[in-house]
């Protein structure tokens, strides 16, 4: 229903699929959970950033890291710091792959955890590509600044790249930019992040330039797999 109308409500949903309103509900919330879904503040449903893959592929994360996994190894290799691959799940991130540096001091594997996305680095760079009411919506229950999320979202949005200074974890600071989709919504987030006592603003120019490099290689390559 989501792929062919767009979007669906759960009384719409209960009554297609000749459920419960409550069976239809907890459907609808696990496929928030893994991005296929994202329920507005009209408590419409509507086509998460998971979405379009599922047509071609029957685990869309996997499907994800399958297309990305050399992309990330390069990276590293080139930046010698910890690359991630974040889905954006209603106000969180979801990080869905990690490849490690080989530093003795560095930042582990994050995959499958859960942050919020007006603070970590991907969540912001893919926030920025929204519309501005979309993110009102998606934050309006929330006791997320508002003032404050839409300014840094549009300095995020005009610089190209997200930071992420200790906001989510103490000793860890992040650099992200998104990636987008074809019809230029953001399908992830790309991000590098970096044990704080190593990271220095010198070299934030090479970092955002490999990211946006590798996100761009990443754009290219969805599009084409879709055609």
């Amino acid at each position: 229903m989501l792929q062919q109308d767009g979007h669906v409500r759960v009384s719409e949903a209960a009554e297609r699929l000749g459920v419960a309103r409550s069976t239809a509900h907890r459907l609808l919330a696990m496929l928030v959970y893994r991005g296929f879904a994202i329920q507005d503040t009209s408590g419409v449903y509507n086509q998460g950033p998971m979405a379009g893959m599922s047509r071609r592929h029957p685990d869309p994360e996997s499907a994800m890291r399958e297309t990305v996994s050399s992309y990330l190894q390069v990276l590293v290799a080139n930046v010698e710091e910890t690359a991630n691959l974040q889905i954006l799940i209603g106000t969180h991130v979801k990080f869905i792959a990690t490849v490690e540096c080989k530093r003795v001091l560095r930042v582990g594997d994050r995959t499958g955890r859960v942050l919020p996305a007006h603070l970590s680095s991907g969540g912001k760079a893919m926030l920025a590509a929204l519309e501005i009411p979309t993110v009102i919506d998606l934050f309006q229950k929330s006791d997320v600044n508002m003032v404050a999320l839409q300014r840094e979202l549009i300095r995020v949005r005009r610089q190209g790249f997200a930071l992420n200074d200790q906001l989510t974890e103490p000793g860890l600071s992040a650099v992200g930019v998104v990636i987008l989709g074809p019809t230029k919504g953001p399908t992830a987030s790309l991000t590098i992040a970096i044990p704080s006592a190593r990271f220095h603003r010198n070299r934030l120019e090479d970092l955002v330039l490999a990211l946006q490099s590798t996100a761009a290689e990443i754009q290219r390559e969805i599009s084409q797999s879709r055609h």
